[in-house]
């Protein structure tokens, strides 16, 4: 489990387009670092109640902000923003292209300060930019294996190299289902509790097959077999058959297995010549799309045999 620095360089070049973000001030402090994946609106600080300040995060300036520095005079006004920028912020965001005035643009550009502007009202900008910024604070990890959508079910597919991974994953494309990632995928804690399965940009749309090479997915079958994330609802690890010494016949036990923290259903699927190892991926994530729907087959068996066997059954 890894979680990059988030800088306001990165914050800023991945979502200068969604956020319409404008850089007018303190370019040299791009580097700065954004330590919490949130919005703070500085009104209190600008007032000169500085104890609780939040400025480690990303500080927008709305209305409410704008018209209250205007109502003081413009020595109070360089006073205060010396105060506000003398805490080392990431950076300041004037949202509803509200101007700065160039005294705090000449503060800010001494205290190496980014400040951007973009046109939206600034609830909407926060909102926006704390989803962003959870986003790319959410922990992130790598699981070798592929990643197919079977029916809204994100399978993970594991097991060593050579055993069938991407073979199984190309005949569900074949059948319409949707790849996600081949052999590597980059995985994603959001909110906590779900897991995001994605690919490499690089590599996003490509396959290695065995004897062939890469091949282009969404090429050759069409964009619809292309799916750039989804949630990693079932693991399936794919082993030789002799390797696995005790086959589950039943499946009342469910297998858990940890991803980021959070546990995922699995199944280990034994292999040998002449097993449809995709049919049998298939199955087992439509198995656990039942299961997830509140439907347990195994268990509906075997209350109906404990039914059977009970004395009042007999009589």
């Amino acid at each position: 489990m890894s979680r990059d620095l988030v800088t306001v360089e990165r914050f800023y070049t991945e979502h200068a387009g969604p956020l319409e973000l404008r850089l007018i001030a303190g370019a040299g402090g791009l580097k700065r670092i954004i330590r919490e994946p949130t919005v703070n609106r500085p009104g209190l600080v600008l007032t000169g109640f500085t104890k609780y300040f939040a400025f480690k995060r990303v500080q927008v300036i709305g209305n409410a902000e704008a018209f209250y520095l205007k109502s003081l005079t413009a020595e109070e006004r360089i006073k205060r923003y010396g105060v506000f920028l003398s805490h080392h912020l990431p950076c300041v965001v004037f949202s509803r292209n509200l101007r700065a005035d160039k005294d705090f643009l000449k503060a800010a550009e001494a205290a190496d300060t980014p400040i951007f502007q973009c046109p939206f009202v600034t609830m909407k900008f926060i909102n926006l930019a704390t989803l962003s910024l959870e986003m790319m604070f959410a922990p992130r990890a790598t699981e070798m294996g592929s990643m197919v959508d079977i029916l809204g079910v994100g399978v993970l597919i594991r097991g060593e190299s050579g055993i069938g991974k991407s073979e199984s994953v190309l005949a569900l494309i074949e059948r319409g289902y949707s790849l996600v990632a081949d052999d590597v995928t980059k995985v994603t804690l959001v909110d906590g509790r779900e897991v995001m399965g994605t690919s490499s940009d690089l590599t996003r749309d490509h396959m290695e097959i065995r004897g062939i090479g890469i091949i282009n997915v969404a090429a050759m079958f069409g964009v619809k077999c292309i799916r750039k994330e989804k949630r990693v609802d079932l693991a399936i690890t794919l082993k030789p058959w002799e390797e696995v010494s005790d086959v589950d016949r039943v499946g009342m036990e469910q297998e858990t297995v940890r991803i980021l923290g959070v546990n995922i259903p699995h199944i280990t699927i034994p292999v040998r010549p002449g097993r449809d190892l995709a049919r049998l991926i298939e199955v087992a994530a439509f198995q656990t799309k039942l299961k997830l729907s509140g439907y347990n087959p195994a268990k509906e068996l075997n209350d109906r045999l404990l039914a059977q066997m009970s004395p009042t059954q007999k009589l």
